[in-house]
């Protein structure tokens, strides 16, 4: 059995299938986790989260920015940017079934001593925080009041996390710690303006992952969202997000017995638009 982590696909199908061949995954042998953003930007979202769901139980995945934000286009709470490509998905005849999948996925996964996430963790929260407030995130997704919060899913504040944070600041709050996250303060107040690399943080920000004390540092936690960074193979932190739409590279990472002996395996991808 091999276990493979995968970045985001952003409803790149074709590359999808091409990596899954080169992984030569088998569903009744294999387990794949995928980081989030399984959909938008390029072209085949829907045909993205058919084969996800044909994979069943051989596949987690673990909810992004993108894929919250089809959910709130699909209630009407949200308008489709410019740059979406999510008609494949509102409009399919199974389109019902689709969204219902996409809600039971998760916000964090813990599994093979690695913590999973779309984004980052916030330097206050340790990992059994972090799935706990997960959790609290997943619970409202499936539920019959997804489409109220929705209404209330967006919005940058509050910026820094408090633990009697409650209602929908609690919520929102955590969806764009494990969600949108690239830079925060040491003292967790988060920045989401700057998108490049690691080294373009404004003055008095850092990457999530260098904040000095941060509870999570004990943990090896992976992640997609950034593809500026180029992807990020420290033995703590795992960078997976490579650009895949913008005619990157999907990338997938084999686990090994150690940090050492993972093994990350690339197909080169298509722009399905330009950056």
């Amino acid at each position: 059995m091999a276990v493979y982590l995968v970045g985001d696909i952003q409803g790149c199908d074709s590359a999808f299938a091409r990596l899954l061949a080169e992984l030569d995954f088998s569903p009744s042998r294999d387990t794949l986790y995928v980081l989030g953003d399984m959909v938008n930007r390029g072209p085949e979202s829907a045909a993205t989260l058919r084969r996800l769901m044909g994979m069943g139980h051989s596949v987690q995945c673990v909810l992004g920015n993108h894929d919250l934000h089809l959910l709130a286009v699909a209630h009407g709470v949200r308008p489709a940017g410019r740059r979406d490509t999510l008609a494949s998905v509102l409009e399919a005849p199974d389109a019902t079934g689709l969204l219902h999948w996409l809600r039971q996925q998760h916000l964090a996964i813990s599994a093979h001593g690695i913590l999973m996430v779309h984004a980052g963790v916030l330097p206050s929260w340790t990992a059994a925080q972090t799935l706990a407030l997960a959790d609290e995130v997943t619970s409202v997704l499936r539920s019959p009041q997804l489409g109220h919060f929705l209404q209330d899913l967006y919005g940058d504040t509050p910026k820094q996390w408090h633990n009697d944070l409650s209602g929908n600041d609690r919520l929102r709050m955590v969806i764009n710690g494990l969600t949108r996250l690239r830079f925060c303060s040491a003292e967790g107040l988060m920045e989401f303006e700057t998108k490049e690399g690691a080294g373009t943080a404004p003055t008095g920000f850092m990457p999530w992952f260098d904040v000095p004390g941060r509870l999570t540092a004990g943990e090896t936690v992976a992640f997609g969202h950034w593809s500026t960074l180029g992807g990020l193979g420290r033995s703590d932190v795992i960078g997976l997000d490579t650009g895949c739409v913008w005619g990157g590279c999907l990338t997938a990472l084999r686990l090994g017995d150690s940090p050492a002996a993972h093994e990350r395996i690339q197909v080169k991808c298509e722009p399905a638009q330009e950056p």
